[in-house]
């Protein structure tokens, strides 16, 4: 199990960075990529539980509102469309006999704007002036939150965060991410600001600000996720990369951390 996730993170971390230095439109295009894995896995999900989302439209809705979104100028409009169009796919389903096509519509829309909407800012902070650090500051946070979270959980945890939801979290891992969130964004905005030749305009205070408030937040991102699963009684939302799980495992706090970070860039430290 562990060879097969070093091997995952070695095959594609390399690709994911190159992509992220040769320009904001290839990232993006990879990132949409996921987000639309991600949004399929979803739709499946729902499917082993009896109901019957559109995942064509999920799929659909979710690249194009992460794409349209960049902007913003399009997103309405998209949205309007995808809520004529899957309200008329679940309409002529239920004209067909299905019962729950009203939750099922419920549960496509439902996965377009979270998926979508919130994965949008995946690629919106690529596009960001400095796009490039902002992105190796934010989203590397959360791994050292995460990561600070589990080791600390795992030797000193004894309070159960959320029992239902995720019986090994642990109000010490919580807290222990937390901390560790916030030494990771100061010690990598140190890192960055001292960049020769490419400095970006980032001080350390910016990555304790983001350190502390994605490390408070993003596991919500994760329990969010783990609410679906365990109500379908699954421990990962695929199989696609071995020892990681699904695309949607991998970006569940990204999909809280993007905007979280994005508007602290926006509003604060720009």
């Amino acid at each position: 199990m562990l060879s097969q996730r070093v091997l995952v993170v070695v095959i594609l971390l390399p690709v994911w960075l190159g992509l992220l230095f040769w320009g904001a439109v290839p990232f993006a295009l990879f990132m949409a990529l996921a987000l639309v894995l991600a949004a399929r896995e979803y739709g499946l999900l729902f499917r082993a539980g009896g109901y019957q989302p559109a995942i064509g439209f999920l799929m659909l809705g979710v690249a194009g509102l992460a794409w349209v979104h960049i902007d913003g100028q399009w997103t309405a409009p998209w949205l309007l469309g995808m809520i004529f169009g899957i309200s008329a796919w679940h309409l002529v389903a239920y004209e067909q006999g299905r019962e729950q096509a009203g939750t099922d519509f419920a549960i496509t829309l439902g996965g377009v704007l979270y998926m979508g909407y919130l994965g949008a800012y995946l690629l919106k902070l690529r596009f960001l002036e400095y796009g490039i650090w902002w992105v190796l500051l934010v989203l590397p946070i959360v791994w050292i939150a995460d990561s600070a979270a589990y080791f600390v959980g795992r030797r000193y945890g004894k309070h159960a965060l959320s029992p239902r939801l995720s019986p090994k979290k642990t109000w010490e891992g919580y807290w222990g991410g937390v901390l560790g969130g916030i030494l990771g964004g100061y010690l990598l905005a140190m890192a960055y600001g001292m960049l020769w030749g490419v400095a970006p305009p980032i001080q350390p205070w910016h990555g304790v600000a983001l350190g502390a408030i994605l490390g408070i937040l993003t596991p919500l991102g994760d329990l969010t996720e783990s609410m679906f699963k365990r109500q379908f009684g699954v421990k990962d939302s695929s199989h696609l990369l071995p020892g990681h799980g699904g695309a949607w495992d991998r970006l569940d706090s990204w999909l809280w951390a993007a905007p979280l970070g994005y508007y602290l860039i926006v509003w604060l430290f720009t």
